[in-house]
């Protein structure tokens, strides 16, 4: 019987409830083939319980302090990451590391180790709602969207139920592929999917168009955020003319490609509103808008409510559910 291998599960409040069940049932299935393969612990910073998004209270094994000697730590968090991180998880996290300890981080877990400046020279992942306020605020750091990275001592997922695909990744690994597919099969899963697999529905799927250059020209829009590119330059990038383009919208989409376009700038615009503590302007810069009025004005039409109210009103949320 092979020795159990031990995780260790820091939860902080507002923890994504699905990203950490997915990650434990696994292991609790394959103990149930195979006998004792895994053990985990639940960790919270002082040791007491610790309230998930959902409103359910989970209570914790111990606290960081007495897991000086973890040897695989996972970091699961939710909302608004940044105001879970303090001085001392860093400087626990950095103790695990010179150890040599693996690290991870599900959902916006992934912040919490670069916050503490272990993601460096590493490829990250995380929920794809957080990537583009991720890459604002640590741009040298490589990021993908896929379920899953696993890396020399670095563990990173999307979270939700892509938390069970890493986990199958590592049974895989540790006791083979007929492990890992008996475990699926518990959850009535058709496949195990594949790191690569990519988080978001395709664009086809999302928006439920077939035609190849609409498809097409909708990643164009996707990639250029910051720097819109015009109407006459997103035609040029998929070889029809302007008259061209604005027909594929208006026959699939009932829509204009500037209002389409202006839609995904907005829905980044609140994605890093509310992930980040990114300036109202520096968020107004990064969705290319040229003036603030114009952003606030674009923003208070398409969300009824301007970018300092919209903020002020998800931060009183999350902070009444913690409470």
């Amino acid at each position: 019987m092979p020795v159990p291998q031990d995780f260790h599960f820091l939860v902080l409040p507002q923890f994504s409830s699905i990203g950490f069940m997915s990650a434990i049932e696994p292991l609790r299935v394959a103990n149930r083939f195979r006998g004792e393969l895994y053990r985990w612990h639940i960790l919270s910073v002082d040791g007491g319980p610790v309230v998930a998004s959902n409103g359910i209270s989970l209570n914790a094994d111990c606290s960081i302090d007495d897991a000086a000697d973890a040897r695989t730590v996972i970091v699961v968090s939710g909302f608004e990451p940044f105001a879970r991180y303090t001085r001392g998880i860093g400087e626990w996290l950095r103790r695990l590391d010179r150890a040599g300890a693996t690290l991870g981080g599900i959902d916006t877990g992934s912040f919490i180790l670069a916050e503490a400046g272990l993601l460096a020279g590493k490829r990250a992942t995380l929920h794809w709602e957080a990537l583009a306020a991720f890459s604002e605020r640590y741009p040298s750091i490589e990021t993908s969207q896929e379920l899953f990275e696993i890396d020399a001592r670095r563990i990173t997922c999307a979270g939700g139920t892509a938390s069970i695909d890493m986990m199958l990744d590592i049974i895989a690994r540790d006791h083979g592929a007929e492990l890992a597919a008996q475990v699926s099969e518990q959850f009535v899963l058709g496949r195990i999917r594949q790191r690569s697999d990519h988080q978001r529905m395709k664009i086809a799927a999302r928006y439920g168009i077939h035609n190849r250059k609409l498809i097409q020209v909708i990643g164009v829009m996707e990639q250029h955020m910051e720097e819109p590119l015009a109407p006459d330059a997103l035609a040029e990038s998929i070889g029809v003319t302007r008259r061209q383009l604005e027909r594929l919208f208006c026959s699939a989409l009932k829509d204009t490609p500037t209002h389409f376009y202006l839609g995904l700038r907005l829905t980044r615009a609140r994605e890093l509103l509310q992930q980040t503590d990114m300036s109202i302007l520096a968020v107004c810069v990064a969705c290319g808008f040229e003036s603030p009025s114009h952003f606030s004005r674009t923003y208070r039409a398409r969300f009824n409510a301007s970018p300092r109210q919209d903020r002020s009103a998800l931060r009183a949320v999350v902070t009444a559910r913690a409470a």
